[in-house]
């Protein structure tokens, strides 16, 4: 949540052309990595919820998470902001609930990547070490994307300052 919201900020003076402008890496613009972030935890975190086969809504199924070629598509940056705001404090209160030994547990979900359709148990420790992992991967794309785009001032949003942050705090 400390990333994303860092990053939120980098990118509120980009224009609409560069939100969207095409790039080779990644998902292929900023705008699609920011959904693709975003639909990344929805996803995770409902199936964390027991949701077998959750959709960010706006997305179609079948496609990447974060594709936002359906209906209830977001259109603007503050609407995205707006739902990532709302869904960091349904992980708060997921957080809030999480125990020791709901760790260990399984949590079941409908693949959308490797053996599509298949229904796939992993444990919960596991999922959120995913989510972490996977969100700091991506957000090593959209910093590049931000240096390609010539952004000057990048948000530092490497975990060990997160820390350090937290420590002083």
């Amino acid at each position: 949540m400390w990333v994303n919201r860092r990053l939120r900020e980098a990118v509120r003076p980009l224009s609409e052309e560069q939100l969207r402008k095409p790039l080779a890496i990644g998902q292929g613009s900023v705008w699609r990595t920011l959904t693709h972030l975003l639909a990344a935890e929805y996803v995770w975190l409902e199936a964390l919820l027991g949701n077998e086969s959750p959709l960010l809504p706006g997305d179609v199924p079948g496609k990447l998470p974060g594709n936002q070629e359906g209906e209830e598509a977001i259109i603007s940056l503050d609407e995205l902001v707006s739902k990532w705001e709302q869904l960091d404090e349904r992980w708060g209160k997921y957080f809030d609930s999480l125990t020791d030994n709901d760790l260990d547990e399984l949590v079941y979900k409908t693949s959308t990547s490797s053996g599509r359709g298949k229904r796939l148990g992993t444990r919960r420790a596991d999922i959120l070490l995913h989510v972490c992992t996977h969100a700091q991967y991506t957000t090593a794309q959209l910093m590049n994307m931000l240096r390609q785009l010539g952004v000057s001032t990048l948000p530092d949003t490497m975990l060990i300052s997160l820390a350090r942050n937290e420590a002083s705090i």
